[in-house]
């Protein structure tokens, strides 16, 4: 992608003092950073009119009056917290007002501009007559994974697991407010009033799909979509080892696969699940929270409901599956106990699971699973988990040398030997298990970053970094080298 340069703020010929006193706009104080007094206001709480100590603003913030006329008007921040009584929800109803007239100038952070964040000149374009589409396109374009808007920031994606700005001006408020509400009907903009957090799948035809969360930050709405592609990728297309395919083979049981937010996750079981549609003749069932990946129908019959649109209650979808007479089942994220009950349960019972943890390893996902649970009741989850677990796949995407990311996988599959640990609770001894049974397709994550080093994907810094145990990485990558 071709780099933009940043735009150079004009000099600051003065030296701007600290005040000491909290400026009022829209009734809330709006303040220069003081490090004595790191506190940032409770903007949901109501002002006492009485002065208080200088408080520290993330982004924006009041330049004293003889300095205003040197800097040029990026953005106003902060409007979106005005004249809140402490009950009433700060942003705006659908049909957005008109920004209010602000008392001070706000300015966003000159550092921002040095490091080309913020930018000012011709190069920038407008927000105020843009489609939320529009961005989205942009970003799909620059084959960004993300998209983020909040106030007193240009629309922000993330590139290659770094954020970077798209060359459009600041948002204030209002302007993140309009386009954000612009992918939300309704009911959905009626549910996020209640709950100031929301949900939602987004589509834009012949673009892609988007998973939307939609949140409010200090009074004002900002938003983050995930762009998820039209067309789910090959095994081959992700660098899927075949271990991988002969686990998606089980007729029963459950298959795992975790890591940090963004690491792919929801990618590799659509992948898993497009294969089995492929190869089968089964009756696929989804529970999301929203849909991702739209899987049509192929051998297999495809299913998948959506909360809110297509259940009320995650825990009553999932108490209803066993009457929808399906053989695999997506529950998405085990997020606590009862979904975590209902997914050993059918599994259990004969059918296919899929979830997904925010675990970096095979031990530590099955430590996860067996503490949700009352101490009286885990050596009975672990007896449970070791007759189910049919493979648990951990991953982590990393940087590749001239663009683009890759992933580095953990494979462990449910072998006598591990059953036999997790039903003794012994998984500090899993992965010695992993590291001596290559032959059956399992490996370790340092082993996966050394191969990745190996075949010239990722460099050793970055992989080093994101190693297990750095010395065992460090040991594999010489002798592959």
């Amino acid at each position: 992608m071709e780099e933009v340069p940043a735009a150079t703020a004009p000099p600051v010929t003065e030296e701007l003092p600290i005040i000491d006193q909290p400026v009022k706009v829209d009734s809330n104080p709006h303040v220069l950073a003081d490090p004595e007094f790191p506190v940032v206001p409770d903007v949901f709480a109501n002002r006492s009119p009485e002065p208080v100590n200088p408080t520290a603003e993330v982004l924006g913030y009041t330049r004293p009056t003889s300095a205003e006329e040197e800097k040029p008007e990026l953005s106003v921040f902060g409007a979106g917290a005005a004249e809140n009584d402490g009950h009433t929800p700060a942003f705006v109803p659908k049909d957005v007002r008109e920004p209010e007239k602000h008392k001070g100038k706000f300015y966003v952070d000159e550092n921002l501009q040095e490091q080309g964040i913020v930018r000012t000149g011709e190069d920038v374009k407008p927000v105020a007559e843009i489609h939320i589409d529009e961005l989205l396109r942009m970003a799909v374009e620059r084959k960004a994974s993300d998209i983020h808007l909040t106030a007193g920031l240009p629309p922000m994606v993330r590139m290659d697991g770094e954020v970077v700005p798209l060359p459009y001006e600041i948002l204030d408020p209002q302007q993140t407010q309009r386009l954000i509400y612009e992918v939300l009907t309704d009911e959905q903009l009626e549910k996020f009033e209640n709950t100031r957090e929301l949900d939602i799948g987004y589509s834009v035809k012949g673009l892609a799909r988007f998973r939307v969360n939609v949140y409010t930050q200090r009074n004002a709405v900002a938003g983050a979509l995930r762009m998820i592609p039209n067309r789910i990728p090959s095994f081959d297309e992700l660098r899927l080892p075949s271990v991988i395919r002969e686990i998606a083979k089980r007729h029963s049981g459950m298959i795992l696969v975790t890591g940090p937010t963004g690491s792919g996750k929801s990618t590799t079981i659509a992948s898993m699940i497009d294969d089995i549609n492929e190869t089968r003749q089964a009756h696929i069932l989804t529970i999301e929270d929203p849909i991702e990946y739209l899987h049509k129908h192929k051998k297999c019959m495809v299913n998948q409901r959506e909360m809110h649109s297509d259940t009320y209650s995650f825990h009553n979808a999932l108490r209803a599956v066993l009457r929808e007479d399906p053989d695999i089942i997506l529950v998405g994220e085990l997020r606590d106990l009862e979904t975590i009950e209902a997914a050993l349960t059918l599994a259990e019972t004969g059918h296919l699971v899929f979830g997904t943890l925010h675990t970096r390893n095979a031990p530590a996902t099955i430590d996860r699973i067996v503490d949700v649970f009352p101490a009286d009741q885990q050596d009975q989850i672990r007896v449970l988990l070791a007759n189910t677990i049919e493979g648990i796949i951990s991953q982590q995407l990393l940087p590749k040398l001239g663009g683009g990311r890759v992933a580095a996988l953990e494979i462990m599959t449910g072998l006598p030997s591990v059953k036999n640990l997790i039903r003794e609770g012994k998984t500090h001894q899993m992965y010695s298990v992993i590291e001596t049974s290559k032959n059956v397709g399992m490996r370790t994550m340092d082993a996966s970053l050394a191969d990745l080093f190996r075949q010239g994907y990722v460099s050793y810094e970055e992989c080093l970094m994101r190693a297990v145990d750095k010395e065992s990485f460090a040991r594999l990558a010489k002798g592959a080298a």
